[in-house]
């Protein structure tokens, strides 16, 4: 197994991971069950290590796919740029979540205000981790782009076939 191989089995765990936690973070507030909500600051706390080997090895990925025809430069760089930007989140929620947890451990009491400022770093993370995945499937997954191609930044452009229709 390459690193690509790992980029591409790994990544979709801290993507899906975030969701599941948030929505089980959100439950335990809302039904004010502790053990549910501890029970979501750890898978949070895991889909942050998780994402570090999924981040790592997204360099070596480029590498072995920015040479296949039809592959575009663009989409890669708003991908990256998007990794970027969703590590870090990454790291802020785990770490909030695992202190979060430590915490409520050593107090042996329930904390709700840092049960919402996890609850809310985990809504971000898992927006940008989506939207990552997003353009990361659309490096090599033709068949989901629509006419557009993505900029660096990650903003939608009309693609140049269909500006040169339009003339």
């Amino acid at each position: 197994m390459n690193s690509t191989h790992l980029h591409l089995l790994l990544n979709h765990f801290p993507i899906i991971g975030t969701l599941i936690g948030s929505g089980l973070l959100l439950a335990g507030i809302f039904r004010k069950n502790y053990q549910l909500s501890n029970s979501a600051l750890t898978v949070l706390s895991i889909m942050a290590i998780i994402a570090i080997p999924v981040y790592l090895t997204g360099e070596p990925a480029e590498e072995s796919v920015e040479k296949i025809s039809g592959v575009s430069e663009t989409i890669i760089e708003a991908h990256e740029t998007a990794a970027t930007v969703a590590i870090w989140l990454m790291m802020a929620t785990g770490l909030t979540a695992l202190i979060t947890l430590i915490i409520q451990f050593k107090s042996k009491t329930y904390k709700p205000a840092l049960n919402y400022m996890v609850a809310l770093f985990a809504l971000i993370c898992f927006a940008a981790m989506a939207r990552t995945g997003y353009l990361g499937g659309q490096i090599r997954h033709t068949e989901i782009s629509s006419t557009a191609t993505i900029n660096a930044n990650g903003l939608e452009m009309k693609a140049k076939d269909e500006e040169a229709d339009n003339d």
